[in-house]
């Protein structure tokens, strides 16, 4: 799984629309194996970036869970630190 594509569900505040349309975008590229496509390919590529997104937002809005939310700075903060002791010297 692209690296760059986060977890968006329980969190607090709520994912936004421009996370959601990062993540859609990031894999589309992953998929399609360009981070730019060609003009022949432009149109295909935003249709498909904006189709990924509605449906990262559907899911988003339809998923139910009974977990708290997650706090996003907090959430950060542990990724930072599994980082740190993953690449210490």
């Amino acid at each position: 799984m692209c690296r760059n594509i986060r977890t968006l569900h329980n969190f607090d505040p709520p994912a936004t629309r421009e996370e959601t349309h990062a993540s859609a975008l990031q894999y589309v590229r992953k998929i399609s194996g360009s981070t730019k496509p060609s003009q022949a390919n432009a149109e295909a590529f935003g249709e498909a970036v904006e189709a990924v997104d509605a449906a990262t937002r559907k899911l988003l809005d339809h998923l139910v869970t009974t977990a708290p939310p997650k706090n996003r700075e907090v959430e950060a903060a542990k990724a930072k630190a599994r980082s740190e002791q993953r690449f210490a010297a």
